[in-house]
């Protein structure tokens, strides 16, 4: 039993298993309830801790022993006014459901998220004209006896208000995405209906800019009518753009009282979705519109708490399809699912998810889709194999701090480094007296030349870390005569975004680079060139004073987490030598799939295995809700 609360609670903070604000917040909750038992209090500190690590709520029976302070059952948490099950006070700041303790906001979040999924999931009527629009659409391939999943996965959406397609890189989410586009929009115009009204989001700017040139180049060559082609949108906005952000609030100008203007919403990159801005986006949602979530399930959860896709897609690897679907799928798609059928444990959930199971990207050839399916299967042993296979694609090399420095700056022989944008910058400068179109130009192509490499790491701290790996990079470089200067503002200083910037326009996880451009007196001045989305979903680039920049960092190195929406020509990943909560499964799956051709591993066979063996479960209640 917890005897001094106070006491408790600075011994938590001072070992670091709290931190500052836990220990706030259990201190404001004995001021509303001066008489709540200590393991209340405790508990309250816990539940808000594990929200750091992208918990939603904590399994009271996991609470365990902590110093002594948590045991026996949980009663210890009823009769107190700072708890209140799902049906008590609305004022209570805790909420026991069940076996598990939310924060109020986050279990609110919760249970708004699964009824509006729930409210979705019942299959509407079956387009007519559908199985002939598939089949033009995906004609049948030489080997009839491959289920082609893409086919599936539009014939499922196409008659639900709600679908998930989960897949891994090169599977075809967007090839899929954008047929499935031209499926719904012929079927409204053959039936005589409005065009729909459809939007494509994405949660950073850099994963909406990707999706972007992706789906204009897909639906040019699209196979429709003209008039179907025309209601496909090629424009990708980010979710808080969407949504319309009100800056220094968490509100939305769109919510359940003013909902979107769509019949339709896709959204890429699902993965980074956190639960509470999945609550904000089916609060904006119209209920008899279309949501189309596509993503990649085993990569990193959301940077905030919640993972809302693995959730959704806990079940997707067998399928758990019922009699009904599997009957329907046979005679609307041709194709038989009986592999993945399994009448007796199907939920209603399950009917609408379909991952996409063969990489057109990553072959038998590919060494980086060897890695990336043995990772996924968290066998280490097919890791080492995957190194040792002489694939050109993937190398494996030391982990020290000065090696890791050493290939970010030259590359490997066949592969980038940073040497190449630094030097690309000087090769293409334009003459003093270029006009604005020769810049522009110019400062696309540094920012192309930047992102052919990139350097990922596990950690912010260490000499393996973020930060230091930043400083001696930067060293190296102007060791080598690539820049001018280490610190402050200088020629090829390549940044992050670390905040939304909407006074400048610039949104988290925006990467600019710095150059010097004439300043129209004969000198220069230096400007940061960044590619911005425009009001029509397009990419400008634009060149912004570095005094108007207050919240970015230099990015030689970022965290895996900063880079999910992006890829890179050639990705290297490092590794700390000593293990760590955040070296898991995910994170080092989501680092080789930034990789579009070259990737490189810095880090020791035991530390790569620990990693391997981890795989990340954020408690969440989501699952059982929709079951």
């Amino acid at each position: 039993m917890i005897g001094d609360i106070n006491a408790w609670l600075d011994h938590g903070t001072g070992e670091g298993r709290l931190r500052p604000m836990d220990r706030a917040f259990a201190r404001f909750l004995a001021t509303l309830d001066p008489s709540a038992d200590a393991r209340v209090l405790a508990a309250a500190a816990l539940v808000s801790r594990e929200l750091a690590d992208g918990h939603i709520c904590v399994d009271v029976a996991s609470l365990g022993e902590h110093d002594g302070a948590l045991v026996g059952a949980s009663d210890w948490l009823q009769g107190t006014p700072l708890v209140a099950s799902p049906d008590g006070a609305p004022s209570a700041p805790l909420v026991l459901d069940g076996p598990l303790l939310y924060l109020r906001r986050f279990w609110r979040d919760e249970a708004r998220v699964a009824a509006a999924i729930l409210h979705r999931l019942p299959a509407l009527p079956e387009p007519r004209g559908l199985d002939r629009e598939l089949d033009r659409l995906f004609p049948a391939e030489a080997d009839g006896s491959a289920i082609d999943w893409q086919k599936v996965a539009c014939a499922i959406a196409a008659r639900s208000s709600f679908a998930v397609i989960t897949g891994g890189p090169g599977t075809g989410k967007t090839t899929t995405v954008v047929r499935l586009l031209g499926l719904l929009q012929t079927l409204a115009v053959r039936a005589s209906q409005p065009r729909l009204r459809i939007r494509l989001a994405a949660p950073t700017g850099k994963a909406a800019a990707r999706l972007n040139a992706s789906i204009a180049a897909q639906v040019a060559q699209l196979d429709v009518d003209a008039a179907v082609r025309e209601g496909i949108p090629a424009e990708v906005t980010t979710l808080h753009r969407l949504l319309g952000s009100r800056p220094d609030t968490r509100a939305f100008h769109h919510n359940a009282d003013n909902p979107l203007h769509v019949d339709v919403l896709v959204i890429d990159e699902a993965s980074m979705i956190d639960l509470e801005m999945m609550a904000a986006t089916l609060d904006a949602l119209p209920a008899g519109a279309r949501l189309i979530l596509l993503g990649d399930k085993d990569q990193l959860s959301s940077v905030e708490a919640g993972a809302v896709l693995g959730d959704l897609c806990a079940r997707a690897e067998p399928g758990h399809y019922d009699d009904a679907t599997r009957a329907w799928l046979r005679d609307v798609a041709g194709v038989d699912v009986g592999a993945w059928t399994d009448a007796s444990a199907a939920w209603p959930l399950d009917q609408r998810i379909t991952m996409l199971r063969r990489s057109r990207r990553f072959g038998s050839a590919s060494g980086i889709g060897a890695l990336a399916t043995a990772i996924n299967q968290g066998d280490a042993a097919a890791v080492n194999a995957a190194f040792a296979g002489g694939f050109a694609d993937i190398a494996r090399q030391p982990a020290s701090a000065a090696a890791v420095a050493a290939l970010a700056i030259e590359g490997r022989a066949e592969a980038p480094g940073y040497r190449h944008y630094l030097q690309w910058i000087n090769d293409h400068r334009p003459a003093a007296d270029a006009g604005d179109e020769a810049f522009a130009a110019w400062g696309r192509g540094a920012l192309e030349a930047y992102g052919r490499f990139q350097l990922l790491c596990a950690t912010r701290r260490g000499d393996l870390g973020v930060d230091g790996q930043n400083e001696r990079i930067a060293q190296g470089l102007m060791e080598r005569e690539l820049i001018k200067a280490t610190t402050g503002w200088y020629e090829g200083r390549p940044v992050i975004v670390a905040r939304n910037d909407y006074a400048v326009g610039l949104m988290n996880g925006d990467i600019g680079v710095t150059l010097a451009v004439p300043d129209g007196q004969g000198g220069s001045m230096l400007r940061v060139a960044f590619l911005v989305m425009d009001e029509a979903g397009g990419e400008r680039l634009r060149f912004v004073t570095p005094s108007r920049l207050t919240a970015v960092e230099t990015v030689y190195a970022m965290t895996v987490h900063k880079s999910q929406g992006s890829e890179f020509e050639h990705t290297a990943l490092a590794l700390p030598p000593e293990p760590s909560p955040v070296l898991t499964r995910e994170l080092v799956y989501t680092g080789v799939t930034r990789a579009r051709r070259y990737f490189t591993l810095l880090a020791t066979a035991d530390i790569l295995a620990y990693a391997v063996a981890r795989k990340t479960k954020r408690a969440s209640g989501l699952l059982g809700r929709l079951r």
